[in-house]
């Protein structure tokens, strides 16, 4: 019985898996890198961000993200590069994801740009070593054998953006990935497709208070579409408040601070509205950003993106 239970557990968990494959974010236009590699490169500078995400606070098991990210623009300003890598623990699951980012940027206009980018990597999927403290699992060559893998993935995006606005399309992950060997699930990896946008808007004569409306679709074969709404506005090039809505799963805030020319931090807070809001006390999440530009760069322009 003990087995038939773990069991249970263990494919159950697969099947949330297939629900939820890649991380979402609230603070998504801080972290376009690892869900479109066209935005490689695109803030003209050494982009450096961290991001740490405590889903469902107050439930065993809930899901815990750390994402770390780089990307820049080559020497040849056309071509940018990035590399992101991303930890993602549900129970006794965990994933991680090492990708690298290559984009080529053509100017349709002075102002206008459009990218194309291409990511590859790996994903490693496994489970937590304490689930296999039970002899009746340990011994079971299924587990052992199904449950522990790297396998390769690669994606493509498109990203067109000014200055004050941005559109994109993407899917980070073309192949779907089977680990079923016995009939037994079939492809813990589903296919993604991201549509992402934003514009901002000078709200006063001075240009000291600006509004940015932002927006993620993400569709994944098998599961139901994803939508996040975000409306923020920013005073004095500084501060930047916010809330935001992801339809039938939570409505929250979020605020970010530029702390100097090169450092950004933010923090947002998620609540959800789906059945689960009775078992936990939301979500945090926190954002680190630097810009390795200086006063005597030629990137001077600021990026709200």
């Amino acid at each position: 019985m003990r087995k038939v239970i773990l069991s249970a557990i263990i494919v159950l968990s697969v099947f949330c898996a297939n629900a939820q494959q890649t991380p979402q974010f609230t603070q998504y236009m801080y972290n376009t890198i690892a869900v479109n590699p066209g935005y490689a490169g695109s803030r003209e500078a050494l982009t450096v961000v961290g991001l740490h995400r405590s889903q469902w606070v107050g439930m065993e098991g809930g899901p815990i993200t750390q994402t770390l990210s780089v990307n820049s623009p080559l020497r040849n300003e056309k071509i940018g590069v990035g590399f992101s890598f991303i930890n993602d623990k549900a129970g006794y699951e965990n994933y991680d994801y090492l990708y690298g980012d290559l984009s080529y940027t053509v100017n349709l206009t002075e102002q206008t740009k459009l990218a194309f980018g291409i990511k590859a990597g790996f994903s490693y999927y496994s489970i937590d070593k304490e689930l296999f403290n039970d002899e009746d699992v340990y011994n079971d060559p299924y587990f052992q054998d199904q449950l522990n893998r790297w396998t390769p993935n690669l994606g493509f995006g498109l990203y067109l953006h000014q200055q004050k606005w941005y559109v994109g399309l993407s899917t980070p992950k073309l192949f779907e990935n089977d680990y079923n060997r016995n009939g037994k699930y079939v492809a813990l990896e589903k296919r993604h497709y991201y549509g992402i946008a934003g514009y901002v808007f000078d709200l006063n004569e001075t240009g000291t208070i600006k509004m940015r409306p932002t927006a993620l679709v993400k569709i994944t074969n098998g599961s139901p579409a994803t939508y996040d709404g975000t409306l923020s506005f920013l005073f004095n090039e500084k501060l930047w408040l916010g809330g935001f809505y992801r339809y039938k799963d939570a409505y929250g805030g979020l605020a970010s601070f530029q702390i100097t020319k090169q450092l950004q931090i933010g923090y947002a807070y998620d609540y959800p509205i789906s059945d689960i809001k009775a078992f936990n006390d939301g979500t945090h999440e926190i954002m680190i950003m630097f810009d390795f530009k200086f006063d005597k760069s030629k990137y001077k322009s600021p990026r709200y993106f």
